[in-house]
């Protein structure tokens, strides 16, 4: 990023926000954060990547504690005293990255390592959280067995409360979370009100209309082996979890679309532009796929209709027990299927059966988790952070003498996760280029399945006047989307 003398003027400020559900984890190197905050919301990650260490470099996730959910912001080590050399720091990332996610946050928790005591680190790091206001609770880790408590009332001089814990062992977090709920605000449950709308959708005979059954435990839709049995739409209602903190679903049971020009007769006519107003309406739409076909060339155009819409994308193969009995395996199957549908690398994939139960419950939490990345809100300052980052990795391409510029961004938007970035000169971003951009916002804050739109404004500058600002327009800027 670049010019941040002007900066100041021109990005909102993070801090006037109002604080949300987000409790940030904050520490010195080597303390064990990581592997806290994998354990409290590493279940919610693990859903959708089976992979270990691939929650390391996440910066965001939704976690949820016993009902409750809420936002969870992992950060850098700190590992400067001298405040100078820290703001040598900011261009690694680490200093910056703490006092962004602070002014976000509802509560804190400070890690700190049981079995090392206290370290000068430590206190520095405590400075910190007590100088941004946010309330802070310290997570003594490493505690694996009680004789490594032995020591940990030394932790008592940061005037904070403090709770042994063991990431690697799932010990104390019982204790330490019911310290962090209560300073979270009460949060709006839209979904009560305004149910999320996920579709069903697939090629003729894929196995719809049985993923929903199974799902819901009974034979709510008509079911055959005959292609096509599915006329309309159907909408069921569903939730997920209990209590203030669920979240509402309307299912919907649409058509087997087939290639527009194999349909032949009014009622399919009228069934696939049903089907296709599904998408359209639907925050969430599910691909379901045969196993035994795999993704076909009518199961891509499906998919590029739901990019095309913009819509939050699960991907579901159907029929695995038929692959296990030919000892086929997910792990071999998975890069194939990516290979073949590059394009939907972004979105999740479960292979399921409709007709064993395999996988069906998991899928269910799959769907959950791109439905709150659909809607993730980004905090300004680490979204700034983040595009920082990525153009100290790698600097925008010279075009025609000129070096395109980044100066800040805002999210604008969720369902779809929208994000203005304003540059000098829009036209010279390069595709490959916002592609980069895209992937490394992906990297820092997940995205699962959920569509990703860039927007690039050319900036006007405060010190010109109105009259001679050159102002941006519609067709100033490029638009892209993941």
């Amino acid at each position: 990023m670049t010019d941040s003398s002007d900066n100041a003027h021109d990005a909102p400020s993070a801090s006037a926000a109002p604080k949300r559900r987000v409790v940030v984890i904050v520490g010195r190197p080597n303390v064990g954060k990581s592997a806290i905050f994998n354990r409290i919301a590493g279940k919610r990650i693990a859903i959708v990547h089976d992979e270990s260490g691939v929650t390391r470099d996440r910066l965001m996730a939704e976690a949820t504690w016993g009902q409750a959910r809420f936002e969870l912001v992992d950060t850098g080590g700190v590992s400067l005293l001298d405040r100078r050399k820290a703001q040598d720091a900011i261009a690694a990332g680490v200093r910056a990255q703490v006092d962004v996610a602070l002014a976000d946050a509802a509560v804190a928790i400070l890690v700190v390592d049981g079995q090392a005591g206290r370290h000068p680190l430590d206190e520095a790091v405590a400075a910190i959280v007590h100088r941004s206001g946010v309330p802070c609770v310290i997570a003594v880790n490493k505690c694996d067995e009680p004789r490594h408590e032995a020591g940990i009332d030394e932790f008592s001089r940061f005037k904070l409360p403090f709770f042994p814990v063991a990431a690697m062992h799932d010990r104390g977090f019982a204790e330490l979370m019911a310290a962090v709920m209560p300073h979270l605000p009460e949060a709006v449950n839209e979904t009560a009100v305004h149910p999320l709308k996920v579709a069903i959708v697939g090629r003729p005979n894929a196995g719809k209309s049985s993923y929903i059954n199974r799902l819901l435990k009974s034979e709510r839709v008509i079911v055959s082996d005959v292609p096509g049995t599915t006329r309309d739409s159907i909408s069921v209602p569903f939730s997920i979890g209990e209590g203030a903190q669920a979240r509402h679903y309307t299912l919907i049971d649409t058509a087997g679309m087939r290639q527009v020009h194999k349909i032949d007769n009014a009622v399919e006519r009228f069934s696939h532009f049903r089907a296709e107003n599904s998408v359209a309406e639907a925050d969430i739409v599910v691909l379901v796929m045969d196993s035994e076909m795999g993704p076909t060339v009518q199961d891509k155009h499906i998919a590029a209709l739901i990019q095309e819409h913009r819509k939050g994308c699960v991907l579901v193969v159907n029929k695995w027990d038929l692959a296990q009995e030919k000892e086929i395996t997910q792990t071999k199957a998975e890069p194939v299927l990516r290979a073949m549908m590059p394009f939907m690398n972004y979105c999740p994939l479960v292979f399921i059966s409709a007709k064993t139960g395999y996988n069906v419950r998991r899928s269910v939490d799959v769907i959950d988790h791109v439905a709150a990345q659909t809607r993730l809100q980004m905090p300004t300052g680490m979204l700034n952070r983040a595009l920082e980052e990525a153009v100290e990795r790698v600097a925008p391409p010279m075009i025609d003498g000129k070096r395109f510029k980044l100066y800040y961004g805002v999210q604008t938007g969720v369902a779809p996760v929208s994000v203005r970035i304003f540059v000098n000169d829009p036209t010279r971003l390069a595709k490959a280029y916002c592609s980069y951009l895209e992937r490394s916002l992906r990297e820092k804050f997940g995205l699962e399945g959920a569509p990703l739109i860039l927007q690039f404004r050319e900036r006007v500058r405060p010190e010109l006047h109105a009259g001679e600002a050159k102002r941006p327009t519609q067709s100033g800027g490029r638009h892209r989307k993941a």
